[in-house]
């Protein structure tokens, strides 16, 4: 063997030690020239190997941001076409005290089609979706059954004696539609809360937060601003049918009720205290629950809205105490609130203050003589 050779023989020794030393010190060296990964480079793909295609990068959906959480809720308004002023003089403070933040629905309802004129300019007003529908005739119209001597002959002794409304027709069909037909319109099914809403009425404070979900979310079924004394001769027959219903369905009366809110001797009579009804907000689901259905036709029954003139917030009322939990019923302090010359002016200084109020708490009528106010408070603090 040559010198030249031996020289060859030389480096190579060198150079494959260097590789074996390489290979088993260096990862990825060892990988990069493997035989095997040195010969993929010499022959395609075969037959049992997946051929990796590149996918686009994986993005998260984009976020989509929900509006404010809302009650299934809409503001009820009975009116008539000649009530568009004060229908309108309503809506406007109602949007600008509260509505123009929260966006919920108006249905307006007539015992008539309303004018084009009518609703084109309700509905410029609204801040969100209005409907108008009708009343059904026989939601609306005294029954054929009633007994139109006696119920004459009613009117005309109430009228003699000076009663408010004691000769009106129209106004015991307005009360007995109310009591026992409005959350049964069609245009009203898909609600479960509703805030009744009167032509003509002022909203004195700002309301920040939203009533309807306080009223959900506090497990309440009815509220009121105004509580007042029924005039008694309006009523003269309708505790005696309250009992008799009573004694026929103890079921339905709720444990730790508000009997003691409207009776001062435990049931024996009603002192005739109710919640003015032309402000509520409440449950439908509650008018259209067995009890208060029971009780509604009962006393449709006995014809009573026109043999008298029993109105919708003494039945509101009776039926919110006896069948709802205590406290289930609330008192929206906050809600400054007035219909004709009764007003409720938030009392406190501070949601005074909150609500920018416009009214005089001097003359708020939450302690008149005619008001139940004190009675209510009386109730609430023996159980609270």
């Amino acid at each position: 063997m040559n010198t030249i050779t031996r020289y060859i023989l030389l480096v190579l020794g060198i150079f494959v030690s260097l590789h074996y030393i390489l290979s088993f010190t260096h990862e990825e060296y060892g990988r990069a020239t493997s035989f095997s990964q040195i010969a993929s480079h010499f022959k395609g793909p075969t037959p049992e190997e997946d051929v990796v295609v590149a996918r686009p990068p994986v993005h998260p959906p984009p976020t989509v941001e929900k509006g404010p959480r809302r009650a299934n809720a809409s503001f009820v308004i009975l009116a008539r076409n000649s009530d568009l002023a004060g229908t309108l003089s309503s809506i406007h403070e109602l949007e600008s005290r509260f509505n123009s933040g929260f966006n919920y629905p108006y249905v307006l309802l007539n015992e008539v089609e309303f004018t084009a004129e009518f609703k084109s300019k309700v509905s410029a007003a609204v801040s969100s979706k209005v409907e108008f529908g009708v009343i059904p005739n026989e939601h609306w119209y005294q029954p054929e059954w009633i007994d139109e001597e006696k119920a004459t002959k009613s009117r005309n002794q109430m009228t003699a004696n000076g009663v408010k409304y004691g000769g009106s027709v129209a106004y015991r069909n307005m009360c007995r539609f109310n009591s026992g037909f409005f959350f049964r319109h069609p245009l009203l099914l898909k609600y479960r809360w509703y805030w009744r809403v009167e032509p003509s009425v002022h909203y004195h404070c700002d309301i920040h937060t939203d009533p309807f979900l306080f009223m959900e979310d506090n497990d309440k079924v009815y509220s009121f601003t105004i509580t007042v004394y029924e005039i008694s001769a309006t009523i003269p027959g309708l505790w005696g049918h309250v009992k008799d219903f009573v004694e026929k369905h103890p079921e339905y009366v709720a444990p730790n009720n508000s009997m003691g809110f409207i009776s001062n001797n435990d049931g024996m009579s009603y002192n005739t205290c109710h919640f003015w009804s032309n402000f509520e907000i409440a449950d439908m689901n509650f008018w259209r629950g067995p009890a208060y259905t029971a009780f509604f036709e009962y006393l449709d029954s006995t014809g009573g809205f026109y043999y008298e003139r029993w109105g919708d917030a003494p039945v509101h009322s009776i039926a919110a105490s006896l069948f709802a939990r205590r406290d289930q019923l609330h008192f929206f302090e906050e809600i400054g609130y007035q219909h004709d010359d009764w007003s409720h002016c938030p009392l406190t200084e501070q949601k005074w203050e909150q609500g920018k109020c416009a009214c005089d708490r001097g003359h708020s009528f939450d302690y008149d003589p005619s008001s139940c106010k004190r009675r209510w408070d009386q109730f609430e603090n023996s159980w609270s």
